[in-house]
């Protein structure tokens, strides 16, 4: 599929405000994982369970980025002790977390500050959107950022922390050899008392982002 790819090159003010589209299906579906596919370094794979999709626009209709979040890892030990939930307080309550899999600035995009500003302007939505398909909220989001290939910058200018590293294995090491590139795991809290709610202790779905009322939902 063939996008637009005129260069962006400005300052963010002038982009905005910008117009963040949750995909769902027909032609903004095929676009999605195209540009996914052509421009993210790991492609675009199958999506499976509960998933968001979202491509970002500026003001005029530019396409900026692209982001995908679905299911939390399973296993992550520094993610699970920075919790502090036990298995079967993860097996009840890991669909309260979701996973950013896939983040893209669009190649041909050169914009100070876009990146975590959209980071932040999705980490303000996601939990109604997320509650809106599928009936429940998002607590945290988590992402791995690739090392020595990307420092989290981005990440970190939007206030995400970053907790530990990952081992370096996939689900499918039975012989535990590290054989992926380790990643740094970076998580951000979408609630006031996200720890309780996710440990079931509290289930207080209390925001701690206001909703942006002047964007597309």
């Amino acid at each position: 599929m063939d996008h637009d790819t005129e260069p962006v090159a400005c300052g963010l003010g002038d982009l905005q405000p910008l117009v963040i589209e949750a995909v769902t299906g027909g032609q903004g579906l095929t676009e999605f994982k195209s540009l996914i596919d052509q421009y993210h370094y790991l492609g675009f794979d199958r999506t499976v369970g509960e998933n968001m999709k979202y491509i970002v626009h500026s003001k005029d209709g530019a396409t900026l980025a692209c982001l995908l979040f679905g299911s939390a890892a399973w296993k992550c030990r520094d993610r699970d002790s920075y919790i502090g939930w036990g298995q079967d307080q993860k097996a009840a309550r890991l669909q309260l977390l979701t996973n950013n899999h896939r983040f893209i600035v669009m190649p041909w995009v050169r914009v100070p500050h876009l990146a975590s500003h959209v980071l932040a302007l999705v980490a303000h939505r996601i939990s109604l959107d997320w509650e809106k398909k599928y009936g429940h909220p998002i607590f945290m989001l988590e992402t791995f950022v690739e090392r020595p290939r990307f420092r989290g910058t981005c990440y970190k200018a939007a206030n995400w922390s970053c907790v530990g590293r990952t081992a370096g294995r996939g689900r499918n090491d039975l012989k535990h050899e590290c054989a992926l590139p380790e990643k740094d795991i970076y998580l951000l809290p979408l609630a006031k008392h996200w720890r309780e709610s996710l440990l079931g202790v509290n289930m207080d779905i209390s925001p701690l982002f206001e909703q942006h009322k002047d964007e597309d939902i």
